[in-house]
């Protein structure tokens, strides 16, 4: 009797990266979907230094690397996780394990002391911690969730990392727009996506949430939060979109549809990001020719250490052409 054969990977996103990315590129995503990568600490630098926590690690063993372009973030073994989330500095808030793709769209942002800042998509909290962290906890930094549940985690975790320059509001982000216009000098929209990148191959459980449908659902949501962040941006304000998904349709379609509805008033930002894993966005999807300023886009593709992500940097023009 046969067993059926367990899928690495549905074949309708398998289908979209070879829409997207070249051959090399696509085996390279299956390849680095996986589950045993090594861990990402932040270091909280509201409660701790980059010496406490190195003092730590040696005296229990562990021996972080340095991420290079990211101060106060250290790689990490996998198997050191238990020993960091079972510790007395983790549970009191003096570091944050998350993945350093996650810490891209911080990077870009560039959140300085004094500024206001909204993160429109804000549970579990990663991102809006490392904000603070840049701003040294000064500034006023606004952190919507729509979400219940993880609205409250979301306060749980900013109490417990000291973040006391930060307002949480529980409610729909696509209200902000209307509600706060040219209010903040900086806006971070980590949108709800797909969550295609947290795929693990060979492992179903992973994607059953996954569908076409569900990506045309979630680019719905996500136009409806751009357009909202960005009326919320004062004039020459700047805002970082990302996503964790790697469909153009949660992406460069997303941003395509916004541009052309604010015909000029918006512009992409190319950046500078000091990695080799990255990609530049579409500028052709399918049949549809898009805004060519998207190719200022990135997708950042996974490794032995980054998940796949996307990110883009938009501006609202002071004088719009």
């Amino acid at each position: 009797m046969s067993h059926p054969v367990t899928p690495r990977l549905p074949e309708d996103f398998i289908a979209s990266l070879h829409a997207m990315l070249p051959e090399a590129d696509v085996d390279h995503v299956v390849a680095h979907l996986r589950d045993d990568k090594p861990l990402c600490v932040r270091v909280n630098h509201l409660k701790w230094q980059d010496g406490e926590w190195l003092d730590w690690c040696r005296q229990h063993g562990i021996a972080p690397e340095p991420l290079d372009w990211y101060p106060g973030a250290w790689i990490v073994p996998a198997d050191c996780r238990s020993d960091l989330t079972h510790s007395a500095p983790f549970s009191d808030g003096l570091f944050y394990i998350q993945n350093p793709s996650s810490l891209v769209p911080v990077f870009l942002l560039d959140p300085q002391p004094g500024q206001t800042i909204l993160d429109l998509a804000a549970a579990p909290g990663g991102k809006t911690l490392a904000i603070v962290d840049r701003m040294r906890n000064e500034g006023t930094v606004s952190a919507v969730e729509a979400v219940k549940g993880r609205f409250f985690k979301l306060r749980e975790q900013l109490e417990r990392h000291g973040a006391t320059c930060v307002r949480t509001y529980l409610m729909d982000g696509r209200e902000a727009g209307r509600k706060v216009p040219g209010r903040f000098d900086r806006v971070l929209l980590d949108a709800p996506c797909s969550s295609e990148a947290r795929f693990v191959a060979g492992q179903p459980e992973t994607w059953s949430h996954w569908s076409l449908r569900k990506v045309r659902e979630c680019q719905r949501k996500q136009v409806g939060l751009l357009k909202s962040a960005l009326q919320t941006l004062r004039p020459g304000g700047r805002l970082v979109y990302s996503t964790c998904s790697f469909a153009a349709e949660e992406n460069e379609l997303v941003i395509h549809k916004v541009l052309k509805r604010f015909k000029g008033a918006v512009r992409v930002v190319p950046v500078g990001l000091p990695l080799a894993n990255i990609r530049p966005g579409l500028t052709a999807w399918q049949t549809q020719t898009l805004d060519p300023q998207l190719v200022h886009a990135r997708r950042i593709l996974p490794d032995k250490v980054m998940d796949g992500f996307f990110v883009c940097v938009l501006e609202r023009q002071a004088h719009p052409e």
